[in-house]
């Protein structure tokens, strides 16, 4: 397996690792507002739940930059307009 593939996997690994953990963390938050927890106590874990997600969401835009730019170099498809896909990507998302 070629070292992209892997290191695409390994991301692949992490995020889903990383999403199991946020799914806790929300199952978390949904236990605290039922026993009627202090808000500030449910804030902080809302917090830390985003900033799991925003981390996660670097690792998923690597993923697909690196698979984009592989699956270009592979198809012999020019890699800018591979790079130019990715951009649309990322600038929709940072809407």
């Amino acid at each position: 397996m070629p070292e992209r593939e892997v290191e695409q996997e390994r991301i692949k690994n992490d995020v889903l690792k990383r999403m199991k953990r946020i799914e806790g963390q929300i199952r978390g938050i949904q236990g605290m507002i039922e026993a009627g927890k202090e808000c500030g106590d449910i804030l902080t874990q809302v917090k830390a739940a985003r900033s799991a997600l925003k981390s996660s969401s670097k690792l998923i835009m690597k993923r697909y930059m690196l698979k984009c730019y592989a699956e270009a170099l592979e198809k012999g498809d020019d890699p800018v307009e591979a790079m130019d896909k990715f951009v649309k990507v990322l600038t929709n998302y940072m809407e």
